[in-house]
């Protein structure tokens, strides 16, 4: 699997409520009403990463986690990422 271009790591993301490209990967920022709220989403998005074999970079903060995908196998942005991006939304 090959990287997308910019162009088409912009498209793919267009349909994406809040996702952003950048530093070579494409990210969101999820907020919560709660801590554990943040947390539980945390523990259901890994188990789905796990499943797909392509696992986020993920940031925790205070009722907000900052998720992040990028193949570092390729060293930017593929389809598998986009797909992620979009299986995270349906965590939620």
């Amino acid at each position: 699997m090959s990287c997308l271009s910019n162009s088409d790591i912009q498209y793919a993301i267009s349909d994406l409520n809040g996702w952003e490209f950048k530093n070579n990967a494409i990210h969101k920022i999820f907020t919560f009403e709660s801590y554990l709220n943040s947390i539980a989403f945390i523990n259901r998005l890994a188990e789905i990463a796990e499943e797909k074999n392509h696992h986020p970079d993920m940031v925790v903060g205070w009722c907000k986690i900052d998720v992040a995908f990028t193949s570092h196998d390729q060293g930017g942005v593929t389809t598998a990422c986009i797909d992620m991006a979009k299986k995270t939304e349906s965590v939620l």
